[in-house]
Protein backbone atom coordinates (compact mmCIF):
# COMPACT_ATOMS: atom_id res chain seq x y z
CA UNK A 1 0.00 0.00 0.00
CA UNK A 2 3.03 2.19 1.05
CA UNK A 3 4.49 1.73 -2.40
CA UNK A 4 1.60 2.15 -4.18
CA UNK A 5 0.99 5.25 -2.78
CA UNK A 6 5.11 6.59 -2.98
CA UNK A 7 4.56 5.38 -7.09
CA UNK A 8 1.57 7.53 -7.34
CA UNK A 9 3.72 10.73 -5.69
CA UNK A 10 6.47 9.95 -8.10
CA UNK A 11 3.66 10.11 -10.92
CA UNK A 12 2.23 13.26 -10.15
CA UNK A 13 5.63 15.00 -9.46
CA UNK A 14 6.49 14.13 -13.30
CA UNK A 15 2.55 15.16 -14.43
CA UNK A 16 2.95 18.86 -12.74
CA UNK A 17 5.76 20.06 -14.33
CA UNK A 18 3.77 18.76 -17.75
CA UNK A 19 0.31 20.34 -17.11
CA UNK A 20 2.26 23.43 -16.20
CA UNK A 21 4.17 23.41 -19.63
CA UNK A 22 0.62 22.90 -21.06
CA UNK A 23 -0.65 25.55 -18.98
CA UNK A 24 1.92 27.95 -20.38
CA UNK A 25 1.80 26.90 -23.71
CA UNK A 26 -2.16 27.23 -23.57
CA UNK A 27 -1.33 30.75 -22.60
CA UNK A 28 1.11 31.30 -25.45
CA UNK A 29 -1.38 30.13 -27.65
CA UNK A 30 -3.85 32.17 -26.96
CA UNK A 31 -1.64 34.88 -27.08
CA UNK A 32 0.17 33.74 -30.22
CA UNK A 33 -3.85 34.12 -31.56
CA UNK A 34 -4.42 37.51 -30.50
CA UNK A 35 -1.54 38.40 -32.23
CA UNK A 36 -2.37 36.99 -35.43
CA UNK A 37 -5.95 38.66 -35.51
CA UNK A 38 -4.37 41.83 -34.72
CA UNK A 39 -1.82 41.16 -37.54
CA UNK A 40 -4.45 39.97 -39.58
CA UNK A 41 -6.45 43.07 -39.02
CA UNK A 42 -3.65 45.56 -39.33
CA UNK A 43 -2.40 43.87 -42.81
CA UNK A 44 -5.93 44.65 -43.71
CA UNK A 45 -6.41 48.00 -42.64
CA UNK A 46 -2.80 48.40 -44.44
CA UNK A 47 -3.89 46.75 -47.75
CA UNK A 48 -7.65 49.03 -47.49
CA UNK A 49 -5.10 52.23 -47.52
CA UNK A 50 -2.86 50.82 -50.65
CA UNK A 51 -6.42 50.16 -52.63
CA UNK A 52 -8.01 53.29 -51.38
CA UNK A 53 -9.28 55.86 -53.80
CA UNK A 54 -12.30 57.82 -54.24
CA UNK A 55 -14.95 55.63 -55.08
CA UNK A 56 -14.18 53.64 -52.14
CA UNK A 57 -12.52 56.14 -49.42
CA UNK A 58 -12.92 59.82 -48.40
CA UNK A 59 -10.02 60.28 -50.52
CA UNK A 60 -10.81 63.64 -53.05
CA UNK A 61 -11.09 62.44 -56.81
CA UNK A 62 -7.76 64.27 -57.66
CA UNK A 63 -5.82 62.00 -55.62
CA UNK A 64 -7.13 58.88 -58.63
CA UNK A 65 -5.12 60.98 -61.41
CA UNK A 66 -6.14 59.55 -64.83
CA UNK A 67 -8.05 56.32 -63.41
CA UNK A 68 -10.88 58.29 -62.00
CA UNK A 69 -14.34 57.14 -62.74
CA UNK A 70 -17.64 59.26 -62.54
CA UNK A 71 -19.45 58.12 -59.65
CA UNK A 72 -22.51 57.41 -60.68
CA UNK A 73 -21.85 55.87 -64.13
CA UNK A 74 -24.41 56.40 -66.73
CA UNK A 75 -26.44 53.36 -67.65
CA UNK A 76 -27.47 54.27 -71.16
CA UNK A 77 -24.35 55.96 -73.96
CA UNK A 78 -26.80 57.71 -75.80
CA UNK A 79 -25.52 60.44 -78.44
CA UNK A 80 -22.69 62.31 -77.84
CA UNK A 81 -22.41 66.54 -78.03
CA UNK A 82 -26.08 68.59 -77.06
CA UNK A 83 -29.57 66.38 -76.72
CA UNK A 84 -32.38 67.50 -78.81
CA UNK A 85 -33.98 70.28 -76.57
CA UNK A 86 -30.96 71.79 -74.91
CA UNK A 87 -30.45 75.50 -74.65
CA UNK A 88 -27.45 75.92 -76.39
CA UNK A 89 -24.97 79.24 -75.50
CA UNK A 90 -23.42 79.77 -79.12
CA UNK A 91 -22.77 83.10 -79.74
CA UNK A 92 -25.50 84.70 -81.60
CA UNK A 93 -26.10 88.10 -83.56
CA UNK A 94 -26.81 91.11 -81.37
CA UNK A 95 -29.11 93.81 -82.89
CA UNK A 96 -26.97 96.53 -82.50
CA UNK A 97 -23.46 95.86 -82.57
CA UNK A 98 -20.60 98.69 -81.55
CA UNK A 99 -19.35 98.88 -85.20
CA UNK A 100 -20.34 98.31 -88.63
CA UNK A 101 -18.30 97.69 -91.35
CA UNK A 102 -19.45 98.01 -95.13
CA UNK A 103 -17.79 95.91 -97.81
CA UNK A 104 -19.02 97.44 -101.62
CA UNK A 105 -18.99 94.96 -104.01
CA UNK A 106 -16.50 95.75 -107.16
CA UNK A 107 -17.19 97.13 -110.22
CA UNK A 108 -19.03 95.46 -112.75
CA UNK A 109 -18.00 93.80 -115.84
CA UNK A 110 -19.02 96.41 -118.00
CA UNK A 111 -17.26 98.45 -115.84
CA UNK A 112 -20.18 100.37 -114.09
CA UNK A 113 -19.22 101.28 -110.40
CA UNK A 114 -22.03 101.11 -107.88
CA UNK A 115 -23.30 103.97 -105.78
CA UNK A 116 -24.34 103.62 -102.38
CA UNK A 117 -28.33 104.15 -103.28
CA UNK A 118 -28.20 101.24 -105.86
CA UNK A 119 -26.45 98.75 -102.71
CA UNK A 120 -28.49 96.67 -100.27
CA UNK A 121 -27.38 94.23 -97.44
CA UNK A 122 -27.26 90.75 -98.95
CA UNK A 123 -25.55 89.19 -96.06
CA UNK A 124 -24.78 89.90 -92.25
CA UNK A 125 -21.84 88.55 -90.26
CA UNK A 126 -20.70 89.48 -87.01
CA UNK A 127 -17.34 88.75 -85.45
CA UNK A 128 -17.06 89.02 -81.51
CA UNK A 129 -13.48 90.20 -80.55
CA UNK A 130 -11.60 91.79 -77.53
CA UNK A 131 -10.36 95.26 -77.93
CA UNK A 132 -6.96 95.55 -77.37
CA UNK A 133 -7.25 96.06 -73.39
CA UNK A 134 -6.39 99.48 -71.97
CA UNK A 135 -6.80 101.42 -68.28
CA UNK A 136 -9.00 104.27 -69.19
CA UNK A 137 -7.60 107.17 -67.08
CA UNK A 138 -9.76 109.88 -65.76
CA UNK A 139 -8.55 113.18 -65.22
CA UNK A 140 -10.18 114.75 -62.33
CA UNK A 141 -9.37 118.59 -62.25
CA UNK A 142 -10.50 120.75 -59.08
CA UNK A 143 -10.87 124.53 -60.20
CA UNK A 144 -10.94 126.91 -58.08
CA UNK A 145 -11.73 130.90 -57.54
CA UNK A 146 -11.65 134.15 -55.86
CA UNK A 147 -15.05 136.02 -55.41
CA UNK A 148 -15.20 139.06 -56.51
CA UNK A 149 -17.32 140.77 -54.09
CA UNK A 150 -15.67 139.19 -51.13
CA UNK A 151 -12.49 137.60 -51.95
CA UNK A 152 -13.02 135.18 -50.79
CA UNK A 153 -11.40 131.39 -52.24
CA UNK A 154 -13.16 128.61 -53.31
CA UNK A 155 -12.52 124.83 -54.89
CA UNK A 156 -14.26 121.95 -56.28
CA UNK A 157 -14.90 118.68 -54.44
CA UNK A 158 -13.33 115.94 -55.49
CA UNK A 159 -15.74 112.77 -56.29
CA UNK A 160 -16.51 110.18 -53.41
CA UNK A 161 -13.86 107.63 -53.61
CA UNK A 162 -10.99 109.81 -55.43
CA UNK A 163 -8.69 110.42 -52.54
CA UNK A 164 -5.33 110.95 -54.29
CA UNK A 165 -3.45 112.20 -56.74
CA UNK A 166 -3.08 108.41 -58.35
CA UNK A 167 -5.21 105.80 -57.81
CA UNK A 168 -6.85 102.82 -58.86
CA UNK A 169 -10.76 102.82 -59.70
CA UNK A 170 -13.40 100.15 -59.02
CA UNK A 171 -13.36 98.65 -62.06
CA UNK A 172 -9.78 97.53 -61.56
CA UNK A 173 -10.19 96.92 -58.05
CA UNK A 174 -13.21 94.90 -59.25
CA UNK A 175 -11.40 92.59 -61.46
CA UNK A 176 -8.46 92.47 -58.98
CA UNK A 177 -10.87 90.95 -55.99
CA UNK A 178 -12.65 88.56 -58.60
CA UNK A 179 -9.37 87.18 -59.84
CA UNK A 180 -7.56 86.97 -56.78
CA UNK A 181 -10.18 85.35 -54.81
CA UNK A 182 -12.77 83.12 -57.63
CA UNK A 183 -10.10 82.60 -60.12
CA UNK A 184 -7.22 81.75 -57.05
CA UNK A 185 -4.49 83.53 -59.10
CA UNK A 186 -1.69 84.53 -56.65
CA UNK A 187 -0.76 88.24 -55.95
CA UNK A 188 2.30 87.83 -57.76
CA UNK A 189 0.91 86.57 -60.61
CA UNK A 190 -1.54 89.18 -60.58
CA UNK A 191 0.88 91.54 -60.92
CA UNK A 192 2.33 90.27 -63.75
CA UNK A 193 -0.96 89.11 -65.41
CA UNK A 194 -1.84 93.22 -65.27
CA UNK A 195 1.51 94.39 -66.56
CA UNK A 196 1.39 91.66 -69.41
CA UNK A 197 -2.48 93.12 -70.31
CA UNK A 198 -2.51 97.02 -69.04
CA UNK A 199 1.22 97.90 -68.56
CA UNK A 200 0.58 98.57 -65.14
CA UNK A 201 2.25 96.08 -62.56
CA UNK A 202 -0.35 96.94 -59.87
CA UNK A 203 1.08 96.17 -56.16
CA UNK A 204 0.17 93.32 -54.67
CA UNK A 205 -1.09 95.80 -50.92
CA UNK A 206 -3.35 97.19 -53.63
CA UNK A 207 -5.28 94.15 -54.42
CA UNK A 208 -5.13 92.82 -50.35
CA UNK A 209 -6.70 96.15 -49.54
CA UNK A 210 -9.31 96.22 -52.57
CA UNK A 211 -10.26 92.56 -51.13
CA UNK A 212 -10.39 93.84 -47.38
CA UNK A 213 -12.55 96.65 -48.79
CA UNK A 214 -14.92 94.25 -50.40
CA UNK A 215 -14.66 92.41 -47.06
CA UNK A 216 -15.98 94.95 -45.06
CA UNK A 217 -18.39 96.30 -47.52
CA UNK A 218 -20.38 92.13 -47.87
CA UNK A 219 -21.18 92.10 -44.18
CA UNK A 220 -24.79 93.33 -44.31
CA UNK A 221 -24.88 90.58 -47.65
CA UNK A 222 -23.24 88.06 -45.93
CA UNK A 223 -26.40 88.64 -42.74
CA UNK A 224 -29.11 88.19 -45.60
CA UNK A 225 -26.61 84.77 -47.00
CA UNK A 226 -26.60 83.21 -43.31
CA UNK A 227 -30.77 84.26 -42.96
CA UNK A 228 -31.45 82.62 -46.95
CA UNK A 229 -29.47 79.73 -45.56
CA UNK A 230 -31.69 79.13 -42.32
CA UNK A 231 -34.95 79.69 -43.72
CA UNK A 232 -34.08 77.01 -46.52
CA UNK A 233 -36.45 73.63 -46.48
CA UNK A 234 -32.83 71.64 -46.56
CA UNK A 235 -29.22 73.36 -45.96
CA UNK A 236 -26.13 71.27 -46.18
CA UNK A 237 -22.85 71.29 -44.19
CA UNK A 238 -19.27 70.18 -44.98
CA UNK A 239 -16.16 71.32 -43.33
CA UNK A 240 -12.69 70.96 -44.84
CA UNK A 241 -8.62 70.99 -43.00
CA UNK A 242 -6.72 74.48 -44.60
CA UNK A 243 -3.71 76.10 -43.79
CA UNK A 244 -3.71 79.21 -41.95
CA UNK A 245 -0.16 80.97 -40.66
CA UNK A 246 1.30 77.69 -40.16
CA UNK A 247 -1.39 76.45 -38.67
CA UNK A 248 -4.28 73.89 -39.50
CA UNK A 249 -7.66 75.38 -39.22
CA UNK A 250 -11.12 74.69 -40.97
CA UNK A 251 -13.69 76.21 -43.88
CA UNK A 252 -16.95 75.37 -42.93
CA UNK A 253 -19.86 75.59 -45.35
CA UNK A 254 -23.74 75.80 -44.18
CA UNK A 255 -25.33 76.00 -48.03
CA UNK A 256 -28.63 76.13 -49.82
CA UNK A 257 -29.99 75.94 -53.61
CA UNK A 258 -29.55 79.62 -53.62
CA UNK A 259 -27.00 80.80 -50.64
CA UNK A 260 -23.67 80.04 -49.83
CA UNK A 261 -21.94 81.03 -46.37
CA UNK A 262 -18.89 80.27 -45.65
CA UNK A 263 -16.41 80.77 -42.55
CA UNK A 264 -13.32 80.03 -40.65
CA UNK A 265 -12.52 78.51 -37.21
CA UNK A 266 -9.34 76.82 -35.45
CA UNK A 267 -11.55 74.05 -34.85
CA UNK A 268 -13.66 71.33 -36.88
CA UNK A 269 -16.52 70.00 -34.12
CA UNK A 270 -18.72 71.49 -31.49
CA UNK A 271 -16.30 74.45 -30.72
CA UNK A 272 -16.59 75.63 -34.08
CA UNK A 273 -20.35 74.44 -34.39
CA UNK A 274 -21.51 76.63 -31.41
CA UNK A 275 -19.47 79.71 -32.16
CA UNK A 276 -20.97 83.02 -32.94
CA UNK A 277 -19.23 82.08 -36.74
CA UNK A 278 -22.04 79.08 -37.21
CA UNK A 279 -25.85 79.14 -38.29
CA UNK A 280 -26.18 75.67 -37.26
CA UNK A 281 -27.94 76.36 -34.02
CA UNK A 282 -30.45 78.60 -36.05
CA UNK A 283 -31.07 75.58 -38.69
CA UNK A 284 -34.86 74.35 -38.14
CA UNK A 285 -35.29 72.27 -41.40
CA UNK A 286 -33.12 69.39 -42.60
CA UNK A 287 -29.37 69.89 -42.65
CA UNK A 288 -27.62 67.16 -44.85
CA UNK A 289 -23.87 66.44 -44.02
CA UNK A 290 -21.63 63.43 -43.74
CA UNK A 291 -22.69 62.34 -40.67
CA UNK A 292 -19.73 64.37 -38.35
CA UNK A 293 -21.14 63.25 -34.46
CA UNK A 294 -21.08 67.04 -33.45
CA UNK A 295 -23.76 67.51 -36.01
CA UNK A 296 -26.56 65.45 -34.11
CA UNK A 297 -26.14 67.94 -31.20
CA UNK A 298 -28.33 69.98 -32.86
CA UNK A 299 -32.30 70.07 -32.59
CA UNK A 300 -33.11 69.93 -36.89
CA UNK A 301 -33.75 67.00 -39.00
CA UNK A 302 -30.67 65.00 -40.07
CA UNK A 303 -29.92 63.78 -43.26
CA UNK A 304 -26.70 61.52 -43.93
CA UNK A 305 -24.77 61.74 -47.91
CA UNK A 306 -25.55 58.90 -49.64
CA UNK A 307 -22.57 59.27 -51.69
CA UNK A 308 -20.40 58.85 -48.26
CA UNK A 309 -22.20 55.27 -47.49
CA UNK A 310 -21.56 54.21 -51.18
CA UNK A 311 -17.89 54.55 -50.28
CA UNK A 312 -17.77 53.10 -47.78
CA UNK A 313 -19.63 50.12 -48.63
CA UNK A 314 -17.15 50.09 -51.88
CA UNK A 315 -14.46 49.68 -49.81
CA UNK A 316 -15.55 47.04 -47.78
CA UNK A 317 -16.41 44.92 -50.96
CA UNK A 318 -13.05 45.46 -52.07
CA UNK A 319 -10.94 44.92 -49.53
CA UNK A 320 -12.85 42.90 -47.28
CA UNK A 321 -15.34 40.96 -49.86
CA UNK A 322 -18.17 41.62 -47.36
CA UNK A 323 -21.27 40.21 -48.87
CA UNK A 324 -24.41 42.37 -46.89
CA UNK A 325 -21.96 45.37 -48.13
CA UNK A 326 -22.87 44.75 -51.95
CA UNK A 327 -26.39 43.46 -50.93
CA UNK A 328 -27.05 46.76 -48.83
CA UNK A 329 -25.27 49.11 -51.91
CA UNK A 330 -27.59 47.39 -54.45
CA UNK A 331 -30.32 47.71 -52.22
CA UNK A 332 -29.37 51.71 -51.54
CA UNK A 333 -29.23 52.37 -55.70
CA UNK A 334 -32.30 50.59 -55.87
CA UNK A 335 -33.91 52.92 -53.85
CA UNK A 336 -32.30 55.78 -55.23
CA UNK A 337 -33.22 55.12 -58.65
CA UNK A 338 -37.00 54.53 -57.60
CA UNK A 339 -39.35 56.74 -58.33
CA UNK A 340 -40.60 58.66 -55.32
CA UNK A 341 -44.26 58.19 -55.23
CA UNK A 342 -43.26 54.36 -55.46
CA UNK A 343 -40.60 54.90 -52.31
CA UNK A 344 -43.90 56.35 -50.64
CA UNK A 345 -46.12 53.74 -50.99
CA UNK A 346 -42.98 50.64 -50.24
CA UNK A 347 -42.03 52.27 -47.31
CA UNK A 348 -42.80 49.72 -44.43
CA UNK A 349 -40.61 47.28 -47.63
CA UNK A 350 -38.07 49.29 -47.76
CA UNK A 351 -37.18 50.38 -44.00
CA UNK A 352 -38.24 46.38 -43.19
CA UNK A 353 -35.57 45.92 -46.24
CA UNK A 354 -33.05 48.01 -44.26
CA UNK A 355 -32.97 46.18 -41.22
CA UNK A 356 -32.74 42.92 -42.07
CA UNK A 357 -29.56 43.62 -44.22
CA UNK A 358 -28.10 45.79 -41.42
CA UNK A 359 -29.18 42.42 -38.87
CA UNK A 360 -27.04 40.13 -41.45
CA UNK A 361 -23.74 42.81 -41.44
CA UNK A 362 -24.17 42.71 -38.00
CA UNK A 363 -23.59 39.06 -37.53
CA UNK A 364 -20.78 39.17 -40.21
CA UNK A 365 -18.99 41.63 -38.91
CA UNK A 366 -16.64 40.68 -35.95
CA UNK A 367 -17.50 42.06 -32.70
CA UNK A 368 -15.95 45.22 -30.75
CA UNK A 369 -12.55 44.11 -28.90
CA UNK A 370 -10.73 45.18 -25.97
CA UNK A 371 -7.16 45.86 -26.72
CA UNK A 372 -5.08 44.13 -24.09
CA UNK A 373 -2.80 46.64 -22.02
CA UNK A 374 -4.56 49.44 -23.75
CA UNK A 375 -7.94 51.62 -22.09
CA UNK A 376 -10.29 53.88 -23.96
CA UNK A 377 -12.93 52.37 -26.37
CA UNK A 378 -13.38 48.65 -27.67
CA UNK A 379 -11.87 48.63 -31.16
CA UNK A 380 -14.00 48.03 -33.98
CA UNK A 381 -13.33 47.16 -37.75
CA UNK A 382 -14.37 49.60 -39.95
CA UNK A 383 -17.77 47.58 -41.52
CA UNK A 384 -18.45 47.22 -37.88
CA UNK A 385 -18.40 50.91 -37.55
CA UNK A 386 -20.59 51.30 -40.39
CA UNK A 387 -23.08 48.62 -39.66
CA UNK A 388 -23.35 50.06 -36.06
CA UNK A 389 -23.59 53.71 -38.18
CA UNK A 390 -26.26 52.45 -39.95
CA UNK A 391 -28.63 50.97 -37.36
CA UNK A 392 -28.56 53.78 -35.08
CA UNK A 393 -29.42 56.60 -37.86
CA UNK A 394 -31.65 54.39 -39.98
CA UNK A 395 -34.30 57.20 -40.22
CA UNK A 396 -31.02 59.89 -41.36
CA UNK A 397 -29.71 57.72 -44.02
CA UNK A 398 -33.22 56.71 -45.50
CA UNK A 399 -34.84 61.04 -45.34
CA UNK A 400 -33.57 61.34 -49.45
CA UNK A 401 -36.50 58.50 -49.96
CA UNK A 402 -39.22 60.08 -48.25
CA UNK A 403 -39.10 63.46 -48.13
CA UNK A 404 -38.66 65.53 -51.78
CA UNK A 405 -36.92 68.40 -50.33
CA UNK A 406 -34.01 65.60 -49.18
CA UNK A 407 -31.16 64.77 -51.83
CA UNK A 408 -29.39 61.50 -51.68
CA UNK A 409 -25.87 63.51 -51.51
CA UNK A 410 -24.28 66.44 -49.60
CA UNK A 411 -22.36 67.26 -53.10
CA UNK A 412 -23.91 71.10 -52.87
CA UNK A 413 -22.01 71.99 -49.86
CA UNK A 414 -18.91 69.61 -51.58
CA UNK A 415 -19.02 71.76 -54.62
CA UNK A 416 -19.05 75.11 -52.64
CA UNK A 417 -16.12 74.36 -50.52
CA UNK A 418 -14.06 72.21 -53.01
CA UNK A 419 -12.62 76.05 -54.57
CA UNK A 420 -10.91 76.29 -51.30
CA UNK A 421 -8.64 73.32 -51.93
CA UNK A 422 -7.71 74.90 -55.46
CA UNK A 423 -6.39 77.74 -54.19
CA UNK A 424 -4.35 76.20 -51.48
CA UNK A 425 -3.08 73.98 -54.11
CA UNK A 426 -2.32 76.90 -56.11
CA UNK A 427 -1.21 79.12 -53.04
CA UNK A 428 -0.17 76.64 -50.66
CA UNK A 429 -1.73 78.74 -47.63
CA UNK A 430 -3.03 81.70 -46.29
CA UNK A 431 -0.29 84.12 -44.49
CA UNK A 432 -2.75 84.99 -42.04
CA UNK A 433 -6.11 84.50 -40.69
CA UNK A 434 -7.68 87.76 -41.56
CA UNK A 435 -6.54 86.65 -45.77
CA UNK A 436 -8.55 83.39 -44.98
CA UNK A 437 -11.63 85.42 -43.14
CA UNK A 438 -11.46 87.39 -46.51
CA UNK A 439 -11.47 85.02 -49.18
CA UNK A 440 -14.44 83.18 -46.98
CA UNK A 441 -16.61 85.88 -47.32
CA UNK A 442 -15.83 87.07 -50.47
CA UNK A 443 -16.29 83.42 -52.43
CA UNK A 444 -19.41 82.84 -50.30
CA UNK A 445 -20.73 85.69 -52.21
CA UNK A 446 -19.74 85.28 -55.12
CA UNK A 447 -21.13 81.37 -55.09
CA UNK A 448 -24.01 83.05 -54.05
CA UNK A 449 -24.00 85.21 -56.91
CA UNK A 450 -23.77 82.43 -59.18
CA UNK A 451 -26.99 80.29 -57.62
CA UNK A 452 -28.96 83.58 -58.35
CA UNK A 453 -27.84 83.38 -61.95
CA UNK A 454 -26.00 87.22 -61.46
CA UNK A 455 -23.65 88.68 -63.55
CA UNK A 456 -20.42 88.13 -60.35
CA UNK A 457 -18.18 91.24 -61.84
CA UNK A 458 -21.53 93.45 -62.24
CA UNK A 459 -22.54 92.44 -58.57
CA UNK A 460 -18.86 93.06 -56.76
CA UNK A 461 -18.90 96.11 -58.94
CA UNK A 462 -22.14 97.57 -57.42
CA UNK A 463 -20.64 96.20 -53.84
CA UNK A 464 -17.89 99.05 -54.46
CA UNK A 465 -19.93 101.02 -55.09
CA UNK A 466 -22.14 100.59 -51.73
CA UNK A 467 -24.97 98.70 -52.64
CA UNK A 468 -25.94 95.25 -51.11
CA UNK A 469 -27.06 92.37 -52.77
CA UNK A 470 -30.71 92.32 -53.66
CA UNK A 471 -32.54 89.13 -54.38
CA UNK A 472 -35.71 88.20 -56.34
Amino acid sequence: MVKESRELTKRIDRLEPLAQENKDLHQENSALKTENTDLKARIAELEAQLNSNSRNSSKPPSSDGYKKKPAFPRKNKGKQGGQQGHKGKTLRQVEHPDKTVKHKPGPCGCGHEFSDEELNVAETRQVFDLPRPKLEVTAHELLKGRCPQCGKWHKGIAPEGVNAPVQYGIGVKTLATLLNVDYRIPFKKLQILFCDLFGYAINESTVYSASRQCYKMLEPTEEMIKTGVVQSDAAHSDETGMRVAGELHWLHTASSMLYTYLFVHERRGRVALDSEKSVLNRIKGWLVHDCLSSYFRYNMRHAICGAHILRELEGLIENHQSKWAGIFKTFLMNVFEMPFEERIKRRSHIEDRFSRICTLGERAEPPPRKTPGKRGRYKRTKGRNLVERLIREKEAVLAFAFNKEVPFTNNLAERDIRPAKVKQKVSNCFRTLSGAEIYARIAGFVSTARKHDRNVFSELYTTFEGHNFITG
